[in-house]
Order: structure tokens, then sequence, then C-alpha cells
């Protein structure tokens, strides 16, 4: 996983598919999101099953497993963006066949639940998109600044200049100050945690882990970390990017708010550490490339995540 294959940026007229892997997603957004991308010159493909209902789930896992692999096996698509999070992609983990998808890589896009195809995609050696779904693109204006860090990276416009595509958010009191590369990866906690032990674990060796969540209250978030921690992978991170947690009561159960404890266990290592990125369930939550070589600069007055990638 350290050289991870990158799916080819998109042109105008290429083949985008929206599917809805985890919860059900309301139409609307579905339809809003189709007339999004396509104001972008993208041909779109509502998956079969996109906006069926089966519980919580959109569709059952073999509906939404099929609208997978047909989405993986598309060789005109060039992107499969996932509507919505929720629950219910790890139905899906260890389930695709990946034989045509290798030879027409393509990029996955989504967040929060999706986490867990993050890193299945991952595991089989693809970098992929950590970004806003179907529900953002329908509400947020055209010139939202995540929406067009989006339609940046995915046509590869965001990597043709000459300085490195960056981010830079203000510093925070609580962060580590240093500068190191990694190859960025994370997503929702609690969903890579519950791949924790397995094949499709996220690697710690060289990483700069970004880690968001909701609705997950503070000693179970410390707890996550504790295993993290205990496990080792802590201790092997090059850097750590701790962005949102949200829908959550801060009630100083563990005698102080949810950062400050993140900050005492998080004390002993000498790698850059950033606190309140912009990623999560968050207007707000900009796109990150999952495999990527990135440097991670945290000094004085700001925070500074630059991807070390040229358009190919």
């Amino acid at each position: 996983m350290s050289n991870l294959i990158f799916p080819p940026y998109l042109r105008e007229g290429d083949r985008i598919i929206i599917l809805s892997p985890s919860g059900k997603i309301d139409k609307s957004f579905l339809r809003g999101a189709d007339k999004r991308l396509k104001s972008w010159g993208l041909e779109v493909v509502i998956a079969k099953h996109a906006g069926n209902a089966h519980g919580t789930y959109a569709g059952s896992i073999q509906q939404r497993l099929e609208d997978l692999q047909e989405a993986m096996d598309d060789e005109k698509a060039k992107a499969i963006l996932c509507s919505r999070g929720g629950y219910g992609a790890v139905h899906l983990v260890g389930k695709s066949d990946f034989t045509r998808f290798k030879e027409h890589p393509k990029w996955l896009i989504g967040f929060s639940d999706i986490t867990a195809l993050h890193n299945e995609f991952q595991q089989n050696n693809f970098a992929t998109l950590h970004a806003p779904m179907a529900r953002h693109l329908t509400v947020e204006p055209e010139d939202d600044f995540c929406t067009l860090a989006l339609k940046d990276i995915l046509f590869g416009d965001a990597f043709t200049g000459k300085e490195p595509f960056s981010y830079i958010c203000p510093a925070h009191k609580l962060n580590h100050k240093g500068k190191r590369e990694g190859v960025l990866r994370g997503g929702n906690l609690s969903v890579f945690y519950g791949l924790r032990g397995t094949p499709y674990d996220i690697p710690a060796e060289g990483t700069i882990l970004f880690i968001e969540d909701i609705g997950e209250r503070p000693h179970a978030v410390e707890r996550m970390m504790y295993n993290l921690k205990l496990g080792g992978v802590l201790g092997k991170l090059s850097g750590l990017v701790i962005g949102q947690f949200t829908e959550y009561e801060e009630n100083k159960s563990l005698g102080k708010d949810l950062y400050g404890a993140l900050a005492d266990l998080l004390k002993e290592y000498d790698y850059p550490v950033c606190f309140n990125f912009p990623v999560g369930h968050v207007t707000m939550n900009v796109p990150l490339i999952n495999g990527a070589k990135v440097t991670l600069e945290v000094n004085q007055k700001e925070v500074k995540l630059s991807f070390n990638t040229k358009k190919q």
C-alpha cells in the first residue's frame, strides 16, 4: 500500500455513477447531485438501487453489492459517488471482485461510513477520495469551497500549478509543531476502528492519519484512541490530523473537553499533530485523497497540508 494507483482524472463527457452502499437517501439528493455533476459536463448514471429502502439501508445487501460491482465493472465510468453514509458499507467489504476494476480504475468518492470501502479499495492498491456526497452537492451553492475543490481534484486541475495543491487552516493551541512527509490515510474513526485487526486495517508506518466522527461520546472516542495507542499505531505514524467531532454532548466527563483529553493522550509523540482540521460531518469538509503523498507542516500561525502530486 506504499504506492497506491491513482485512477485517471476526469474529462468533460466522462461517466460518473451515483450509488448508495449504506443508508437509504432522500431521492431529492440524488436528483440534486445528478444536476450538479451534469453541470460539470459529466454523464451521470444513477445506479438501479440507489433510491431503494430496506429498513434503514438503501436496499438489501445483495442489491447494494450488485450496484457497487456493476459500477466497478463499468468500463466507461471514471468515478463512483457514494450518495451518503449512515451504516451498511461494512456488509459489502471483501465481497467485490476487483478484476475488471484493475483494468479500468475509477475514483471512489464519499466519507463517513464509506471509510470502510476506502479501506478496502486501498487494500487493493487504489487511492480514493474522502469527500462530500450527494446532500452537499445538492444544498451548497455552486461556488462552495469544498464543491469546487472536489471538482478540481477530480479533473486534475488542482495539480497543474507550480506550487503543490494545499489546504491552510489556523493554528490551534493544542497543536504539536513540526513538518513531516507521509501517505495520507484515514476517515471516520469508529468505522476504521471496526476494521482493526482485519486485512482492511490502515497501515500505520509512514502514514499521516486523519480522523473525524459524529455522535460518539467523548469517552468512546478516547477508548478508540487508546486502542490505537496500545496497539502501537500512534507510535508509528508520521503525523496526525484531528478533524471535526460533532453531534455529541461536551460534558467534560473525562475531566476536560474532548480535544484536551486527546492532547493528553498524544503528548509523548514528536510528530506534527493538528487539531480542528476542516474535515468531517460539517459544511467545510475538504476533499482529501486517501493514498496521496503529502507534507504536513504545523507551525505557530497555521497548518498547511500539501499534496505532493502532479497531474498525470
